[in-house]
């Protein structure tokens, strides 16, 4: 590892996809549009001309069988990435993960692997509509022996997914679309981060705010927001790893603040957030000072036209105004967060695509 530049969390998870082909033969990459010329949003350019056609390949559109392929090859000693555009898609495949790859190792008793990575890539976009910007990471949380990775920025991006391919069993890695174009500094070369441990973004005694993927950076904006006009200071997590769950950082933290507000990119019932409100409640009740709350989308599928998406997805106006009425604080709002010339269907001005 050398010294750090700036990159899109884009080049970050082509940078990962990189190191790991170059430092292992073992390693495959294959899925929809790896091999064509945006390169899944990028993320796979040039590897198929680097690494040639049986390391880096296009597939036929047979998900549930790929990824049994897949599974089976990480079985006899490969170690596959298998790269999906869209987490929709997947969901063809479920059987596979599920029954197959999440099992292996608890059926013969921690004596067989299945180091497979699947990387699926996530969230609003748009006009994506309800069967292309599903949020369904719970349903992998809920499996046992399945890891689920969720990075918010591109450093983590790199870092993680370097630990998920060399990880020795089935990785989920969730890609919010809104986070290809991010930028941040990142450092060159092989770096690991440990999958399952919380990152602590903010420090603050008044309220604990967990958070994850694309609303991370929403919360970064309300808690400086807060903290500057209304000197509230948040105690901001990112999970970066919703299964395993850092439990010990959440509950330092609530156990420092006494209250908590999970956010979550998915919808409300059963959702990683209503686990952590659940958790928590039972674990940390003699340190609560009130109910512990959560902001997730309403249960509905999620609509097409810009009209109905407009106050459907959460926002930093959202956070500081919730946070405000957990302290009791009037939390004055100007003008909104976003900045108004901003569209509420991308993530800022910078924001270019892809979706």
């Amino acid at each position: 590892m050398t010294n750090k530049r700036k990159i899109t969390f884009a080049n970050a998870i082509n940078e990962a996809l990189d190191v790991a082909l170059g430092i292992d033969s073992n390693v495959l990459c294959f899925g929809l549009g790896v091999p064509d010329p945006k390169g899944v949003f990028g993320t796979t350019l040039g590897l198929h001309e680097k690494y040639g056609v049986e390391r880096v390949f296009d597939m036929p559109t047979a998900e549930n069988g790929m990824t049994g392929i897949g599974i089976g090859a990480a079985i006899s000693g490969m170690r596959p990435i298998m790269t999906h555009q869209r987490l929709d898609f997947f969901l063809l495949a479920m059987d596979q993960i599920v029954n197959n790859a999440a099992k292996w190792h608890y059926m013969f008793g921690g004596q067989g692997n299945v180091p497979i990575t699947i990387r699926l890539i996530l969230g609003r976009g748009w006009g994506q509509g309800p069967t292309h910007s599903q949020n369904l990471q719970s349903w992998f949380a809920h499996i046992p022996g399945l890891k689920v990775v969720m990075p918010a920025n591109p450093y983590d991006a790199k870092g993680l997914l370097l630990s998920s391919i060399f990880d020795p069993n089935p990785v989920i890695f969730l890609e919010h679309r809104w986070m290809h174009n991010a930028i941040a500094e990142v450092p060159d070369g092989d770096f690991r981060i440990e999958i399952g441990k919380a990152k602590t973004l903010r420090e603050g005694d008044d309220i604990t705010i967990v958070s994850y993927s694309s609303m991370v950076p929403e919360a970064l904006v309300a808690t400086e927001f807060l903290s500057r006009n209304h000197n509230i200071n948040c105690d901001l997590l990112d999970l970066r790893t919703i299964s395993p769950l850092d439990w010990d950082s959440v509950f330092k933290s609530v156990k420092k603040t006494g209250r908590l507000l999970v956010l979550d990119t998915s919808n409300a019932n059963n959702s990683v957030a209503g686990e952590i409100v659940a958790r928590v409640t039972m674990d940390c009740w003699d340190f609560l000072k009130q109910a512990p709350q959560r902001i997730a989308l309403p249960d509905i599928p999620v609509p097409t036209s810009y009209a109905l998406t407009k106050n459907l997805y959460p926002t930093p106006d959202d956070i500081a105004l919730k946070v405000g009425a957990m302290l009791n604080v009037e939390v004055s709002l100007e003008e909104s967060l976003l900045g108004s010339s901003v569209h509420h269907d991308i993530p800022g001005k910078w924001f270019s695509g892809p979706f």
